[in-house]
């Protein structure tokens, strides 16, 4: 099973957009807010190595990274490699 986690705010098109790219591709996804609790946005930003910016985007742990990210992934291949690998 594919875990997908995404750092989002309310207000953000692109957080919109990632939904549903995901969507589109079939996964499911756990959204974490992080314009309502801060200690979830001090989580992002030591799991993304700083990153302030949402969407951030995890698959199966793995930092993806923004919308952009997750676009070239896609297009890459390198999402469906990384999903096809199950979490330990």
């Amino acid at each position: 099973m594919v875990s997908v986690e995404m750092y989002t705010t309310a207000a953000c098109p692109y957080c919109v957009a990632a939904k549903n790219l995901l969507k589109q591709k079939g996964f499911d996804y756990s959204e974490i807010r992080v314009d309502t609790d801060s200690a979830r946005r001090e989580e992002m930003l030591e799991r993304s190595g700083g990153r302030r910016t949402v969407p951030q985007i995890f698959v199966n742990g793995t930092h993806i990274g923004g919308f952009d990210d997750l676009v070239a992934a896609d297009r890459s291949g390198r999402l469906a490699e990384i999903s096809a690998t199950s979490k330990a």
